[in-house]
């Protein structure tokens, strides 16, 4: 499982263990964070094709999806 701090969530980067359409590599575009410091939403964008879709933040927290950095 991989720890994540929320306040760095922004501009973090990922790799995906399963990639789809040559998208393996992403960063943390946006992240909308509440008064009480809580993630409502974020956003990835992919390096390689720069699409950009929503992700509940939580599923970064998945070893078996994402792996922390870029390998």
């Amino acid at each position: 499982m991989n720890t994540i701090n929320p306040k760095k969530l922004l501009h973090s980067k990922w790799t995906a263990v399963n990639p789809q359409n040559k998208e393996k590599h992403f960063i943390v575009a946006e992240v909308e964070i509440d008064e009480d410091q809580t993630v409502m939403s974020c956003v990835i964008e992919a390096v390689y094709s720069k699409r950009q879709k929503a992700i509940e933040w939580t599923d970064l927290k998945n070893s078996k999806l994402w792996r922390q950095g870029w390998v």
